[in-house]
């Protein structure tokens, strides 16, 4: 049974989206006994991957997607490298991974080669060894795919996808194995599928695709730069008092 056109545009999804990460990130580093925070913002991955799986599909211009998911995920692993102290990989990095998953994947469909069938069995065995095998072997350095094999593949289930209801299992089937390997709070991300549903398939009036790339770096910065001083004020204040 396919799932009726909702009334949420991909801007709103995406809107949704940030507020949900901010409040994620905020319960991480300032709140982090405020676990309601982090609850929330497990509606943020989710909905942001499925757009990524839909601007695949629509882009008109697929290399100027790549590049600029690459050069946004510098960016923000710059400041992300910062803030976490350690080589652990920033959603960006999951997405970028994804994108050209994606890409493999169209490839082989279309023009069918054994040649690009190798090449999409690849890169999902290079997606393998980096968010499985690479933790592994260096586990000291801190390295980790931001919700790992299944995070970078949700957006290929999306993508495959041949209709709304396709695309709501292939995003629940990943979900699935991000909260059996993670547990805890990742389960809540289930709720997130409800508000895809909601999804009418439109962008929306506005043209905000850049907002994310540039929202996600930003926001980092500034939440890092309020913990660096407020414990510097906490630490100031227990010298003094």
């Amino acid at each position: 049974m396919e799932v009726k056109k909702g009334f949420l545009t991909g801007n709103q999804l995406k809107i949704i989206a940030l507020i949900a990460m901010t409040l994620d990130h905020i319960g991480k580093m300032l709140l982090p006994g405020f676990v309601i925070l982090q609850i929330i913002g497990r509606l943020a991955f989710p909905i942001f991957a499925y757009m990524i799986a839909e601007g695949c599909r629509y882009t008109k211009n697929r290399k100027k997607y790549l590049i600029i998911m690459i050069v946004a995920t510098v960016i923000s692993q710059f400041f992300y490298t910062i803030v976490m102290k350690n080589w652990a990989q920033c959603i960006l990095v999951s997405f970028t991974l994804a994108i050209l998953t994606i890409y493999a994947f169209d490839k082989y469909i279309k023009d069918k080669k054994v040649t690009s069938l190798l090449a999409f069995l690849g890169i999902i065995i290079v997606d393998f060894i980096i968010s499985n095998i690479i933790p592994m072997l260096f586990p000291k350095s801190g390295f980790v795919i931001d919700y790992g094999f299944f995070g970078i593949m949700l957006p290929v289930f999306v993508y495959i996808g041949k209709n709304k209801t396709e695309k709501l299992i292939g995003t629940a089937v990943a979900l699935a194995g991000i909260a059996l390997i993670y547990g805890g709070i990742q389960w809540f991300s289930f709720a997130a599928l409800i508000l895809i549903a909601l999804y009418n398939g439109e962008r929306g009036v506005k043209n905000l695709k850049y907002l994310f790339y540039i929202y996600y770096p930003l926001h980092i910065g500034v939440i890092y730069f309020v913990w660096r001083y407020l414990y510097l004020a906490i630490r100031l204040f227990n010298k003094i008092f």
